[in-house]
């Protein structure tokens, strides 16, 4: 039977939603059908382009019969609220990263869409990218042995772009461990089958006027024995995309020359509000938002930084054009093709989840793990001692393979 369209309604047209348009518009097997969110010109924008409907509140989107599935990307504090509103409507869940700012939210989410009998997928992390998926097939293959180390690092502008003052609040879900963290711990896991047993770390928080946590050094022991060291700054300095070709985050090629750009668009805003309005312009229905086009012929596919899987005969390498393996005698690149649509890895967990009963890999509980332990890298840096976490889960559901 062919697949039909699932018909999906957006919780929160802000950045996460304005960076999935480009997939959700280009793949048949989503419908756009209704939105909400704050702002009237994103509400307006959204009802023009897509002929949809768009309503003031998630309760009311998700009362709508017919929505069947919601993306909800709105604060990363209000994703519980809005997970069990849209559970107890019957309605499937894709929920931006982070899951939600702690755990016992995440129980509770959890058991609500157990208790509603619906699915619920976490996302985007880029361990959805299909060259992360590849190495992880890669190991399972056992052809270069078990994974013994792992190696993270990025570097990136991320606290120098424009952000809204909730952001700047770690308490609220704000700085880099909870939304940088939530994608590179994510794909360590994920690459290191899942099971954390104990996490020690250290995070900076360098800047006054952003009084978050901008960037962390987390050592992360895992149950079998590997382990895994994880780096991550925001502070617009070292771009780590030198080391990934220029090619940046989104798979797109990055100009050297356009280093400091973020940080100089930033003196703009001399107050809080005009750089909420910064970010709010860039954003879907924004004044400065410009609609997504074709896919560019040069893309390639998208990364979360530096990755080096070691493994007993083998360090493996995500990178935007697939996995370098560097072997016992000879290296070479194990290439992934670039699928036509972006994250359409995406969608084909979720619509496997609710179309076919296919369990998802990135459900609640995997989420959970990956946040108990970005809560473990902020205790850790309190408390300046090592911290084991408890609500570890390994590679269920879905096994992951490559895009063909």
């Amino acid at each position: 039977m062919a697949d039909r369209p699932l018909r999906l309604g957006i919780a929160g047209l802000g950045r996460a939603f304005t960076l999935m348009l480009p997939t959700f518009a280009a793949d048949p097997r989503i419908a756009l059908v209704a939105a909400t969110d704050l702002r009237p010109e994103a509400r307006k924008r959204f009802e023009e382009d897509f002929a949809a409907r768009t309503y003031d509140t998630v309760e009311a989107l998700c009362a709508d019969p017919a929505v069947e599935a919601l993306y909800i990307a709105t604060p990363h504090q209000m994703h519980a609220e809005h997970v069990t509103v849209a559970a107890a409507h019957g309605k499937h869940v894709l929920v931006e990263k982070p899951i939600a700012v702690r755990l016992d939210e995440c129980t509770a989410m959890i058991e609500a869409v157990r208790r509603a009998g619906v699915q619920l997928v976490v996302g985007h992390s880029h361990s959805f990218n299909a060259p992360v998926l590849h190495a992880r097939n890669l190991i399972d293959s056992g052809a270069f042995g078990a994974v013994r180390m792992i190696h993270a690092f990025n570097y990136t502008d991320y606290m120098m772009r424009p952000r809204r003052p909730e952001e700047m609040d770690t308490r609220q879900g704000g700085g880099v461990v909870f939304s940088q963290g939530a994608h590179q711990i994510d794909i360590v896991r994920l690459l290191g089958g899942g099971h954390v047993r104990r996490v020690r770390a250290h995070t900076g928080n360098w800047d006054p006027a952003r009084p978050t946590e901008g960037a962390y050094s987390a050592q992360l022991a895992f149950a079998d024995g590997a382990f895994a060291s994880c780096t991550y700054s925001g502070y617009a300095h070292f771009d780590s995309d030198e080391f990934m070709g220029f090619v940046g985050e989104m798979g797109l090629p990055k100009d050297p020359a356009r280093y400091g750009a973020m940080r100089k668009a930033l003196r703009a805003a001399s107050n809080a509000g005009e750089e909420a309005a910064l970010k709010a312009a860039r954003n879907f229905g924004g004044s400065g938002y410009a609609p997504p086009g074709p896919p560019p012929p040069d893309r390639s596919h998208q990364h979360f930084g530096v990755f080096v899987v070691s493994c007993e005969h083998a360090d493996l390498r995500p990178t935007p054009d697939g996995v370098i393996i560097y072997g016992d005698d000879s290296v070479g690149l194990d290439p992934v093709p670039v699928p036509a649509i972006p994250r359409i890895e995406v969608i084909d967990e979720f619509y496997d989840a609710i179309i076919r009963g296919t369990p998802p890999l990135h459900d609640g509980e995997w989420s959970r793990a990956t946040l108990e332990v970005c809560l473990a890298i902020l205790e850790s840096a309190r408390s300046q001692s090592e911290i084991t976490v408890h609500h570890q889960t390994g590679l269920r559901g879905a096994r992951p393979g490559a895009v063909g």
